[in-house]
């Protein structure tokens, strides 16, 4: 590709919902571990790639070597709001996934869903999360995408791990819904079912009233008197390894 049609590629890309920009090693780095398809992977010194993938990640070379194009660092600067310091940035294929097989799977793990979250480091960070503690999968509401660049560096990749999809409004199931809501009953083992939907609002907000009056429970996270709230990936981490423990 000429340098114009690298610059016209990546910016393409950020636009087109079936695609994802990762920016930098880390989030490529997770992306070839759970199966991502790639379509353009480029740096500006591909030793110094190839090196950094031996002393971190080993086990993606061989997904990474031949795939590796590059370009000068004129053009890698262009290729992101701000250049990755690891020198790297990928195109990949989203993968696609059903909202009826994500709420109809019958595995016990919870599913997470953020209502209109605001922040897309937040977002990516509970995903990050999600991937860690084994959850089904991370439902959005909102204008935000959870796709969107800022979210996959915050998450590192990790969407390839976990279903990542962003929704309308969530629709009835038949998993049961727990709402994090701090008038909720503090939060025991006992209070997250299998199968449950862990619903999360925003720090400012909370929950639209709404989706409070459908929730089969309300709990809350036990805090220090005067602290009114924890940042929102915080929370969810808490809530999963409380799942985590009982399980």
């Amino acid at each position: 590709m000429t340098n114009h049609s690298v610059v016209a590629r990546f910016a393409q890309a950020r636009s087109d919902t079936s695609l994802v920009v990762l920016e930098g090693f880390h989030p490529l780095k997770h992306a070839i571990r759970f199966g991502a398809e790639l379509l353009d992977v480029v740096t500006p010194n591909i030793e110094k790639v190839k090196k950094l993938a031996g002393e971190l990640a080993p086990d993606v070379i061989d997904g990474l070597e031949d795939r590796l194009t590059e370009v000068s660092e004129s053009v890698f600067e262009e290729l992101a709001p701000v250049a990755p310091v690891t020198g790297v940035i990928a195109i990949a294929q989203r993968p696609s996934h059903s909202l009826n097989d994500i709420l109809n799977d019958p595995t016990s793990a919870p599913l997470i869903y953020l209502e209109e979250p605001s922040n897309l480091g937040n977002v990516g960070a509970v995903i990050r999360v999600a991937a860690a503690a084994g959850a089904e999968g991370v439902l959005t509401s909102g204008v935000h995408d959870p796709w969107h660049a800022a979210a996959v560096r915050g998450a590192a990749g990790l969407h390839f791990a976990v279903p990542v999809l962003r929704v309308g409004t969530l629709p009835s199931c038949d998993r049961p819904l727990v709402a994090l809501d701090p008038d909720g009953e503090p939060l025991q083992q006992s209070q997250i079912p299998e199968r449950a939907i862990l619903a999360f609002g925003t720090e400012r907000g909370g929950l639209t009233p709404e989706l409070l009056s459908k929730a089969d429970a309300r709990v809350s996270l036990p805090m220090r008197k005067g602290v009114s709230s924890l940042n929102l990936a915080t929370a969810v981490a808490a809530v999963l390894y409380v799942w985590r423990l009982a399980d």
